[in-house]
């Protein structure tokens, strides 16, 4: 798996740099900083989890990955945004992002917001490059940003950020990050089915209880990882929900039982992908790794 990793990650860094050169060259744009901030945090590298998500979805649904590049490119710039916003001093207040400082200490708060702002943008202009027919294009263009507002990650974020200083319960809880972080995972899934006219809605709502399980054990895990890790390895502070007082899955269940939970979601994931039409081996690989990651 760490050799298709790879493989992966290097594809959607080439796709992130060409669209970037391509569309901003940076001698032909007044906002020279704002495009430095922007470069600075999309091509900071990371797991790269939900463009990997994009393409092991193709590899399970026989769609060639050159299908997925505009899928997955438009879903980074989304994540990327968000962790600019994130680590602001009004939202976690984190200082170090992928082992470098956090846009807005290496630039200024207000630079950082607005390549927020612009990234989001980007990625519904990376969007409509799909290789898609004009009314499958709106579809993605709906699902995405379904994803990214009140019903997704920006309200899952509120809800995060009204839910410190508060014992919430795991209902609630689950709540906050099946939006916040389960919707882009969902919606990257779920846009790379809608190119594959041969899936029946079985095998559609397969994949999207896959996206749904694998969400929740991400997340769960990474709530594990900022108890058990070391900022070193993780590239961010260990202990930030703990110094906002969140609410977490460990603060609930406890380590072993958050573990746990994670197993019993991925297991989930990997019964719900049997019956696809192309190889979902990558797929239940990414979800082991959830399990096993350190980072």
């Amino acid at each position: 798996m760490q050799e298709k990793n790879r493989h992966y990650q290097e594809r959607i860094n080439r796709w992130l740099a060409t669209f970037l050169r391509t569309h901003y060259p940076a001698d032909e744009t007044a906002a020279a900083t704002l495009l430095k901030a922007i470069r600075y945090s999309l091509l900071a590298g990371g797991k790269r989890i939900r463009p990997l998500l994009a393409y092991a979805t193709a590899e399970a649904i026989d769609l060639p990955p050159q299908h997925a590049d505009a899928i997955a490119g438009s879903v980074e710039m989304i994540h990327a945004y968000s962790l600019i916003h994130d680590d602001l001093p009004v939202m976690d207040d984190d200082d170090l992002r992928r082992g470098q400082p956090t846009c807005h200490i290496a630039f200024d708060e207000a630079t950082a917001i607005l390549a927020g702002d612009a990234l989001q943008a980007m990625a519904f202009e990376a969007l409509a490059l799909a290789e898609a027919s004009p009314a499958i294009t709106l579809e993605l263009v709906r699902q995405l940003a379904r994803a990214c507002g009140t019903c997704g990650m920006a309200g899952g974020q509120a809800l995060d950020l009204q839910g410190e200083n508060q014992q919430l319960d795991k209902q609630r809880l689950d709540q906050v990050h099946a939006l916040k972080t389960g919707a882009l995972i969902s919606a990257t899934m779920n846009m790379t089915a809608s190119l594959q006219p041969a899936l029946s809605e079985q095998q559609k709502t397969g994949i999207a209880t896959f996206a749904t399980h694998f969400g929740m054990a991400f997340q769960i895990m990474d709530d594990v990882l900022d108890v058990t890790g070391d900022t070193n390895t993780l590239g961010k502070p260990v202990g930030s929900d703990e110094k906002q007082n969140k609410a977490t899955y460990p603060q609930l269940l406890g380590l072993e039982g958050s573990i746990e939970r994670a197993r019993e979601h991925i297991g989930e994931a990997t019964a719900a992908v049997a019956g696809l039409p192309g190889d979902p081996d990558y797929l239940n690989q990414l979800g082991q790794w959830v399990l096993t990651r350190r980072h």
